[in-house]
């Protein structure tokens, strides 16, 4: 009986010990959509097609707000700013998880700081399209980052639920964007 109770907990362990695979492949078309969004705590709006004129857009899917790996992942983004800022790119956060809560999470000092914005995905609207949503708890979107082109195809796709690389895939992605838009 003992061997029958492990076995979940050990499947569900390995699932969130190693990484997912983003649906949208490299070169695939990324969906654009547009929704109400924070930054500094104050309620704004985000259209990935508006952003995209202006550079490569990072699209990052966390589960929810105030968790400890998305509140280690909002930060890390929020620290690297000025990176993807230097870079020409644009960050948007998107969650279904603890959505009433994203106008404090996007101006707290240990989370976004209000250096990009954060949007609510009730439903899963968003991250359907990007195949974003979380096995493990039905209606939470995955931690899943995107770097969409200013022409819409996805450069970059990295799932893992944990949050350590995420910023430094996403960076990668868009330096190597600007450095061979320069050739």
């Amino acid at each position: 009986m003992n061997r029958l109770l492990a076995l979940p907990a050990a499947t569900a362990a390995l699932a969130v010990a190693l990484p997912a695979f983003a649906a949208l492949p490299v070169g695939a078309k990324a969906p654009d959509f547009s929704t109400a969004a924070f930054q500094a705590g104050k309620q704004t709006s985000f259209s990935l097609a508006e952003a995209r004129k202006k550079g490569p857009v990072v699209v990052y899917f966390f589960p929810a707000a105030y968790t400890g790996g998305c509140n280690l992942e909002a930060k890390a983004f929020a620290d690297a700013m000025d990176q993807f800022t230097a870079n020409g790119a644009t960050v948007i956060g998107v969650t279904a998880g603890n959505t009433d809560r994203l106008a404090e999470f996007s101006n707290d000092i240990k989370t976004c700081s209000g250096k990009f914005k954060v949007a609510a995905d009730p439903g899963l609207k968003i991250a359907s399209g990007y195949d974003a949503k979380l096995a493990l708890k039905p209606g939470w979107t995955d931690r899943t980052s995107y770097v969409v082109a200013p022409d819409g195809k996805v450069l970059m796709a990295y799932s893992n639920l944990k949050p350590d690389e995420h910023v430094t895939h996403a960076l990668t992605a868009v330096k190597q964007w600007k450095a061979a838009k320069k050739r």
